[in-house]
């Protein structure tokens, strides 16, 4: 079943050049990355790059600002997909949009005992109505202890990461950590799986918002998908000094 594989993440100083703008090539890889995710959903086999063409890049992504990687798959073949992917800045405090980047990227299945052809057909499906933040990642090599399970730690950077951007979007306003009631892990998550993390505001005050987040674990090939961890964090909107401010 095809559907839109989102990859949200932030800009920072290391990723932009003299200009305070991100560099193209880390804009690439994000498309890369979630062109990747979105064929490997759609046919469950170890892909890899065979080409990316029309690449237009006609706005900048600002530093400080959040950019989203949205990939769908257009074409299904025997063992290759195109993959349509856009990549669109966001203000964090106006909630302002523009799009930067799109272009197509074109995946092929390597052959294999794990690789199954011809690819599924191309289904296309419809995004039901969803007001929570969804957003995908990938565990690599270096985010792994030495028995290649996600480290705890890292695992706690993307809840976070989930947590600010949800309560941003809800109160859009500067917001900062104030507290993580509760952590829960539940399953390991292993090299090479992808993340799918789910957050909501469970509840909005005058300058503090709680924020219920969901970490999935996805095998990419067989499909296997757990929920991994669950957490809680108070998220609150400070002004220049840091003090708690009201929003809305």
């Amino acid at each position: 079943m095809s559907g839109v594989v989102r990859l949200i993440d932030m800009v920072f100083p290391g990723d932009t050049n003299h200009h305070g703008t991100l560099f193209g090539g880390v804009a690439l890889a994000h498309m890369d990355k979630v062109a990747f995710l979105a064929a490997s959903r759609h046919g469950r086999a170890p892909f890899v790059t065979a080409a990316s063409e029309q690449i237009d890049f006609t706005a900048p992504a600002l530093k400080g600002e959040l950019i989203e990687a949205t990939g769908r798959i257009v074409r299904a073949g025997t063992r290759s997909v195109d993959v349509e992917v856009e990549l669109t800045a966001e203000a964090l405090l106006s909630g302002a949009r523009r799009l930067c980047t799109r272009g197509m990227f074109t995946l092929v299945a390597v052959k294999g005992p794990d690789t199954h052809l011809p690819l599924p057909p191309l289904d296309r499906v419809a995004e039901a109505a969803d007001d929570r933040l969804h957003m995908v990642d990938m565990v690599f090599p270096p985010q792994t202890n030495h028995y290649g399970t996600l480290f705890g730690g890292d695992a706690l950077s993307m809840l976070g990461k989930a947590a600010f951007i949800a309560s941003t979007r809800h109160a859009r306003a500067v917001m900062v950590m104030a507290a993580s009631d509760r952590i829960d892990f539940r399953s390991p998550v292993r090299e090479g799986e992808m993340v799918e993390l789910i957050a909501r505001v469970v509840t909005s005050g005058r300058s503090s918002v709680r924020v219920g987040v969901e970490l999935w674990a996805e095998n990419l090939l067989s499909a296997d998908r757990r929920r991994a961890a669950t957490a809680e964090f108070v998220m609150v909107a400070v002004d220049e000094a840091g003090r708690p401010k009201p929003f809305g």
